[in-house]
C-alpha cells in the first residue's frame, strides 16, 4: 500500500478572497433586521406566537451565543408594537370578605385615574367628614335628640319617686344607677338608723319595697327603651349626615366610570360602608403623624385602590424579560408591616409579579433560573395550566399571621423559557406537564453553510454590529478574516459559526486595535491582531506545557524512532482558551494470556469512550492475525505521564501503531503525531479538534527547530475541518512540516515505519518482510513460548506427583 500522500498549503484552510465582496467597507451595506442563519428555529417562533390554542408556549433551546435572545427580542418587538394594549388591573377592598381583595380589570390608562380619583375622594372625606359632624347644625340636631331623651328620662323619673315618696321611699342617683332609699320624716334614712328601727317598722318598709319594685322595674325598662331609641336616632342621624357628605362625590365617581358596571357597583359599596360606619368617622382629623408614602390610617385606608398592573405608559403588549424569577418575582407577593410588634398586612400591600405585568403580552424567562426555584416553577406550570394568576403568600414565618387570599386574576400570556438543549429534553422526558405546556420548540443551530451567499449575510451582519455598538466599519480584508474566523469556530471549511457572541467580541475588539493604530477602518491586519492578543491573554498555560516540554521535564520526542513508542494528541480547554499538545502513548508485549492491557483504564484514569476505543483495537488485532489461530498475548498501553482523566477514542489509532511497533519491532518516527479513530477493520474515522492538535504538535516542534521530517497523521474524512493558522500554512509550503491524511490504518503504519504494511495473498499469507507478515510471526512466538512454558510446568506438576506417590 502506497505511503499516502501529504495535504497541500491551500488545503489546509479556506481562504476568504476579499475581492468576492461588492463593498470596500461596510458602512456601504444596507441594515437589515433579519435573523441570520436561523430559518428552522424563526418559523418556529412565528408559529408559537401565531397559536392561541393553550400549551403552546414556546422552549428555545440552543447554547449561548446564537442570536436567540436578539431573535426572541426582535420578534416579540416587532409583534408586540402591533398588538393592543392591555387593560390595567387593581385590588380594592372586599367588604363582604375583607381577607379576599376584590379584582378589578380596568382599560389601560383608566387604573391610574381611578386610583387618584379614589386617593382624592379619601383625602376629602378625610376632611368634609369630621367637619360636618362638628357642624352647629349637627350638634343642634343631636342637642335636641339628647335633650328629649333627657326629657323622658326626668318624666319617668319624677313619676316613680313620686310613687316611692307616697311609700316613704325616696329615688336617689348613684354612681351605680339608680338607688330607691327609705324616709323618714321626709328625710334619707341612713343605713345603720334603719337597723335601729323595731322589727314592726322594718317589716314595713319591706312590705312597701315590694310594692314599689314592680314599678321601679317597669321604669328602669323604659329608660333603656328611651335610650335605645335616643341611641337609634343619634345613629340615623350620624347615618344621614355621613350620606349627605359622601353622596355627591360618590355620585359624581359613579358618573365618570358609568361604563365600568364593576366600579359602579364597588362606589355603592363605599357608600354604604362609609354610612354604615359613620360614628367612626366623628374623630377631628388629627392622626398621629404616617410615614411618607405610608397609607392613611383606618378607616381611611379601606377605600384606597392598589393599582396593581399599570399599562398607562404602554404601547402595545408588555415584553416582560425577568432575570431573578423567583416565586414572589413571578406570582407576586404580600407585604406586612409591623404595628404593635405584630405583622399585618392589607390588601395596599400586595405587589405585583411577571405574571401579572406580562399579562395580555409576553414573558421570557431562562428556564434554568426558574428551575432554581421549584416553587416558581410549579407556580408557573399551575398559572399557564389554570390560565389564572393566583397571588399566594408562601414565605415562611416565625409567627402565625393572617395573610390575604386575593381573588385571582385571568391571564393570557405567552411564556418564552430559554435554555440549553440538555435541559429540554430532561424536562421533556421527565416532567409530562412541561410536555403540555411547551409544545414549540425553537430549536438555534451553532452553524450555516459557507456559501457566497452566507458570506455576504456575515458582512451584512458585522454592518448591523457596527451600527449598534458604534464602531468603525470593515473592509474587505477585515470583513474576510471574519468569515475564516467563522470557519475556525465552526471546524470546517465548509461551515460557519453563528455563534455571534464570540464573532461580535472579535469585532470589538478588532475595533479597538484599529483606534490603537490610528485608523478609521478596520481591517484584516486588525482581525489578525485582535485574535493574536485574545490567544496571548489566554494561553499561559499552553505556554508552560510547551515549556516543560522543551526542557524535557515533560518527555516527548520529535526527532529519530522508537520501538513502541508514539506521539498522540490531545485537546485540553483552560476557560476560554483551547489548545492540543502531544501525549507520549508506549506499549509493551510478553508472553501471556491477559491481552490488551490499558493502564489507563486498570487505574480508573479513563473514561468509557477511552476503554471502547482500546478493546475496539483489540477487536482488530483479533480479526487481523487470529483468523487461524488464538489470539494469545499480553500487552499493556499508557499514557505517559498524564495523571489527569483520558476521554475519548481519539488516541486509538495512536495506541494500535505503538503495539503494532511493538510486536513487528518496528521503530515509530518521533517526528509524526498520531491523531484517529478505529474501527474493527481497521478503518481510520474522524475525530475532533484536529485544528488545534496540529498547531499544538507544531508549536512544540517549532520551539525544538523544525527539521522538515515532522508531520501529524490525520483522518482523511477530518481534511474538510481544517483551518489552521497562517503560520502552519506556511509551515507546509516551505517544506518544514507536513499533514498526512489516512483512511486505513495500513496508510499510516508504513508512513510511520518505513516497512509495507502488506496484504494477504490468494493464500491468506502475508508477504515475508511486511509488518503485518512480522507482527504475526511475533504472535506466534509469543504463543509458542507460553505454550513451551505450560508444558514444562505441567510435567514439572507431573513429576512432583510421582515423587509423591513413591
Amino acid at each position: 500500500m502506497p505511503v499516502p500522500s501529504e495535504l497541500a498549503p491551500e488545503q489546509l484552510r479556506r481562504t476568504c478572497d476579499p475581492q468576492g465582496f461588492s463593498f470596500e467597507t461596510t458602512a456601504e451595506l444596507p441594515l437589515i433586521p433579519d435573523i441570520i442563519g436561523q430559518p428552522r428555529a424563526t418559523r418556529a417562533i412565528e408559529f408559537g406566537l401565531d397559536m392561541e390554542a393553550p400549551g403552546y408556549n414556546i422552549f428555545v433551546l440552543g447554547p449561548g451565543g446564537t442570536g436567540r435572545t436578539t431573535t426572541i427580542q426582535r420578534f416579540l418587538a416587532q409583534r408586540a408594537a402591533q398588538e393592543p394594549t392591555p387593560d390595567d388591573w387593581v385590588y380594592v377592598h372586599n367588604f363582604q370578605q375583607p381577607r379576599s381583595p376584590r379584582a378589578i380589570r380596568l382599560p389601560p390608562g383608566l387604573g391610574a385615574r381611578f386610583r387618584d380619583d379614589m386617593a382624592a375622594l379619601v383625602a376629602q372625606l378625610r376632611q368634609t367628614i369630621p367637619r360636618a359632624f362638628e357642624s352647629e347644625t349637627y350638634q343642634e340636631a343631636r342637642r335636641q335628640i339628647e335633650q328629649r331623651f333627657q326629657q323622658a328620662q326626668e318624666t319617668l323619673l319624677k313619676e316613680l319617686d313620686a310613687q316611692a315618696r307616697q311609700r316613704s321611699f325616696a329615688v336617689v342617683r348613684a354612681p351605680s344607677g339608680l338607688a330607691i332609699v327609705p324616709l323618714k320624716d321626709g328625710r334619707l334614712l341612713p343605713q345603720e338608723a334603719f337597723q335601729e328601727l323595731s322589727a314592726e317598722e322594718r317589716e314595713r318598709y319591706a312590705a312597701q319595697y315590694r310594692e314599689l319594685e314592680p314599678l321601679a322595674e317597669e321604669t328602669v325598662q323604659r329608660l333603656r327603651e328611651q335610650e335605645q331609641v335616643a341611641r337609634e336616632a343619634l345613629q340615623k342621624l350620624d347615618q344621614e349626615v355621613a350620606a349627605a357628605t359622601v353622596g355627591h362625590a360618590v355620585d359624581e365617581l359613579k358618573a365618570r366610570y358609568a361604563e365600568h358596571e364593576e366600579v359602579g357597583e364597588y362606589l355603592e359599596e363605599v357608600r354604604a360602608d362609609i354610612i354604615r360606619r359613620a360614628e367612626e368617622f366623628k374623630q377631628t382629623d388629627q392622626p398621629t403623624p404616617e410615614a411618607p408614602g405610608a397609607p392613611p390610617a383606618p378607616p381611611f385606608g379601606r377605600y384606597l385602590v392598589n393599582l396593581l398592573v399599570d399599562n398607562s405608559g404602554q404601547q402595545g403588549a408588555p415584553v416582560v424579560v425577568e432575570t431573578h424569577p423567583t416565586y414572589a418575582n413571578l406570582i407576586g407577593r404580600t407585604e406586612y408591616e409591623i404595628r404593635m410588634g405584630v405583622p399585618v398586612t392589607d390588601f395596599t400591600l400586595l405587589r405585583a409579579g411577571a405574571l401579572h405585568r406580562a399579562n395580555g403580552g409576553y414573558l421570557v424567562l431562562q428556564a434554568r433560573d426558574v428551575l432554581a426555584d421549584p416553587l416558581a416553577w410549579q407556580a408557573l406550570k399551575r398559572a399557564l395550566s389554570e390560565g389564572v394568576v393566583r397571588l399566594e403568600d408562601r414565605a415562611a414565618s416565625p409567627v402565625s399571621v393572617v395573610s390575604l387570599d386575593p381573588e385571582p386574576i385571568p391571564l393570557d400570556v405567552k411564556v418564552i423559557l430559554m435554555g440549553s438543549p440538555y435541559l429540554y429534553y430532561l424536562l421533556y422526558a421527565l416532567d409530562e406537564e412541561f410536555r403540555e405546556l411547551f409544545k414549540v420548540k425553537a430549536d438555534f443551530s451553532t452553524e450555516m453553510d459557507r456559501t457566497p451567499e452566507n458570506e455576504h449575510l456575515y458582512a451584512l451582519f458585522i454592518r448591523a454590529r457596527c451600527e449598534e455598538e458604534g464602531l468603525r466599519p470593515f473592509d474587505r480584508t477585515g470583513v474576510a478574516r471574519v468569515v475564516e474566523y467563522g470557519s475556525r469556530l465552526a471546524e470546517d471549511q465548509n461551515r460557519l459559526s453563528i455563534r455571534f457572541g464570540e464573532v461580535t467580541d472579535l469585532l470589538r475588539e478588532a475595533d479597538y486595535w484599529a483606534g490603537k493604530a490610528g485608523r478609521d477602518v478596520v481591517t484584516g491586519e486588525d482581525v489578525e491582531r485582535a485574535i493574536a492578543e485574545r490567544t496571548y491573554r489566554a494561553n499561559r498555560v499552553e505556554e508552560e506545557i510547551r515549556r516543560v516540554i522543551t526542557e524535557g521535564t515533560l518527555m516527548i520526542e520529535t526527532e529519530g524512532a522508537v520501538v513502541g513508542q508514539v506521539n498522540g494528541l490531545s485537546i485540553h480547554m483552560v476557560g476560554d482558551h483551547t489548545f492540543g499538545r502531544p501525549t507520549r502513548i508506549t506499549a509493551r508485549a510478553y508472553v501471556g494470556r491477559s491481552g490488551v492491557v490499558d493502564i489507563q483504564r486498570e487505574v480508573k484514569l479513563s473514561g468509557p469512550t477511552h476503554g471502547k476505543g482500546v478493546l475496539t483495537l483489540a477487536a482488530y488485532l483479533g480479526g487481523q492475525y487470529a483468523t487461524d489461530q488464538p489470539l494469545t498475548l499480553s500487552a499493556s498501553l499508557s499514557f505517559e505521564q498524564t495523571y489527569d482523566e483520558v476521554h475519548g477514542d481519539s488516541a486509538s489509532l495512536a495506541e494500535l501503531y505503538a503495539l503494532l511497533s511493538v510486536l513487528a519491532n518496528a521503530p515509530l518516527r518521533q517526528g509524526i503525531a498520531v491523531t484517529g479513530s478505529v474501527d474493527q477493520q481497521g478503518r481510520v474515522q474522524p475525530v475532533g479538534g484536529v485544528t488545534h492538535k496540529i498547531e499544538g504538535f507544531f508549536r512544540v516542534c517549532k520551539e525544538r527547530g523544525l527539521t522538515g521530517d515532522q508531520g501529524v497523521v490525520i483522518p482523511a474524512a477530518n481534511v474538510r475541518n481544517l483551518m489552521l493558522d497562517p503560520e502552519v500554512v506556511q509551515a507546509v509550503a516551505e517544506g518544514k512540516f507536513h499533514i498526512y491524511p489516512v483512511t486505513t490504518v495500513d496508510e499510516g503504519i508504513e508512513l510511520l515505519t518505513g516497512v509495507p504494511a502488506g496484504t494477504r495473498d490468494e493464500k491468506g499469507q502475508f508477504p515475508e518482510g511486511t509488518l503485518h507478515a512480522r507482527v504475526l510471526a511475533r504472535l506466534k512466538e509469543l504463543a509458542a513460548r507460553l505454550e513451551k512454558g505450560t508444558e514444562e510446568k505441567s510435567q514439572q506438576k507431573s513429576g512432583a506427583n510421582q515423587s509423591g506417590e513413591k
